[in-house]
């Protein structure tokens, strides 16, 4: 068995996988994404999400003795763009400011001449200092100085973990996702020295404070005896390097070259591929290390994504959700009955999913437009669906642009790719054949790949995946929907955000949300 880890923004997953990929158990553990004490702060104390995993753990041993006594390796993937400073025995010295946190750090950072001259020559001076401001490292150094003196280590939250179960501050570099001084083309830290490598001007974290970085499938450690009794995994079981959770589910659906893209229906929602060349998704913005070791992931990215369901169902699904509750089933298999009481198109309504701006488009706000007396609950909830499917399309055709690239195939991933309905709209609308694999739990899935791996069961992550990943069920683009889809998206959708941009602009001036 291989145990898998994989925290969330809003659970933890303690997965037992065999070696052909099939999941034997599994435990997860809610909790609340974040608390706000002002607004545009979104913080979580990273002890929720070590309490999790130990309260899974345990629950998955008492209930699988024989299983849990087969587990042969541990890895562990989280989310992204989370950080936690610690001290030197891994206790945390404030909450994480996590991925969702709006707030901004000042710019210190000032380019001689020359760089000055070229960032704005090329146009990205606005971007860097708006990146710049985007560096929880930052924002803590210039509001909490005694707080980031007394930081032993600030790591990513798959560095927490990997320190709270072996001792060691040891990463994988395919972790090293957020705003830090990672040179993403070479796949290490960035060097200071570098002149033209700017994250370390951005970000100047202190060398000794940020974890030793090893490649995926590198043991990272083995299990303390502190964390065996904490977590009931045997003493010494080797915890193997792993990426984030985005990484994991692109190789958790067997995604290892550009043939093929893998949508993630997460709480963010992302378009990923794979690729041995460094290509970068938007102008300056950087292609993420692959879990694949020498590879890359091109990322786009929808930044609320398919949280927007759990937005829907808290708003507007009272009804649905005590409905499923009575069945005891879960509320998006009631909400699915929504999506066949709308046609395609959502009797014209559409919505521009952008309900938290991206660096890309930073006056971005979300938008439901083509309202008439005929629109009821379910067509708001088909336009919801439906606007997150343009918006990965409009992703996937800039990476292939920006990537000269040509997709054949789509591979799905995340909670709401259990929904046929959800996985048909999708289809429909990128006109393109979608494939789902046997398991929803693909971050997971991924994670136990590259752990067999890395613990020899396998030969290669070829023969790995080949062994562990399986596509069940394959979603055919409906010529009469694709159709109405194509219009409204070349016509409509596209042209949403330049023409709202400037409305969109006066709104922020005016109520000065989201934060500036």
């Amino acid at each position: 068995m291989i145990l898998s880890i994989d925290c969330g923004t809003q659970s933890l997953r303690a997965i037992l996988f065999n070696f052909k990929g099939e999941i034997i158990d599994k435990e997860q553990i809610f909790y609340e994404p974040y608390f706000s004490e002002k607004v545009g702060w979104a913080e979580q104390r990273a002890e929720v999400y070590w309490n999790s995993l130990c309260k899974a753990t345990n629950i998955l041993k008492k209930r699988n003795p024989i299983g849990f006594e087969k587990v042969k390796g541990v890895g562990v993937t989280t989310l992204r763009n989370t950080m936690v400073n610690v001290d030197s025995e891994v206790n945390t010295l404030r909450p994480s400011m996590t991925w969702l946190d709006q707030r901004n750090a000042k710019n210190v950072y000032k380019p001689n001449f020359a760089l000055k001259l070229v960032f704005k020559t090329i146009g990205i001076d606005s971007t860097l200092q708006k990146m710049e401001q985007k560096g929880h490292c930052n924002w803590i150094r210039q509001n909490e100085p005694e707080i980031w003196k007394n930081t032993y280590k600030y790591v990513q939250i798959s560095g927490y973990l990997n320190a709270k179960l072996t001792g060691e501050f040891i990463d994988s570099i395919a972790s090293q996702v957020g705003y830090i001084p990672f040179d993403y083309k070479k796949q290490k830290w960035a060097n200071p020295t570098d002149l033209f490598e700017i994250s370390s001007k951005l970000y100047p974290i202190e060398k000794e404070k940020l974890s030793k970085l090893v490649k995926p499938g590198e043991e990272i450690g083995k299990l303390t005896q502190k964390a065996s009794d904490l977590t009931g995994i045997a003493l010494g079981t080797p915890v193997i390097a792993c990426g984030s959770d985005k990484s994991c589910e692109t190789l958790g659906m067997g995604v290892m070259d550009t043939k093929m893209v893998s949508l993630s229906f997460g709480t963010i929602a992302t378009i990923q591929t794979t690729t041995p060349k460094y290509i970068e998704p938007k102008r300056f913005f950087p292609a993420y290390t692959s879990i694949i070791p020498g590879y890359w992931n091109p990322e786009m990215e929808i930044f609320r994504g398919f949280w927007m369901i759990s937005w829907f169902k808290n708003e507007f699904a009272y009804k649905e959700v005590q409905e499923a509750a009575q069945k005891n089933i879960p509320a998006e298999e009631v909400l699915n009955e929504l999506l066949h009481k709308s046609p395609p198109g959502a009797m014209g309504l559409i919505v521009q999913p952008y309900w938290s701006p991206g660096l890309g488009e930073k006056y971005a706000k979300g938008a439901m437009i083509g309202f008439g007396d005929v629109h009821k609950k379910e067509h708001i909830y088909r336009a919801v669906i439906e606007g997150l499917a343009y918006g990965m399309l409009d992703g996937m055709q800039r990476l292939e642009k920006q990537g000269n690239l040509q997709f054949e195939k789509l591979a799905v991933s995340g909670g709401a790719s259990q929904s046929d309905e959800i996985c048909q709209i999708v289809a429909d609308v990128f006109n393109m054949p979608l494939v789902r694999g046997k398991t929803y739990e693909t971050s997971g899935l991924g994670a136990a790949i590259i752990t067999a791996y890395g613990i020899n069961e396998f030969s290669s992550i070829n023969e790995a995946v080949k062994n562990m990943v399986e596509h069940t069920k394959t979603f055919y683009p409906k010529a009469e929907n694709t159709k109405i889809y194509k219009a409204l998206y070349e016509d409509v959708y596209l042209k949403m955000y330049k023409n709202l941009k400037p409305l969109y602009k006066r709104i922020r001036e005016i109520t000065n949300y989201p934060i500036d």
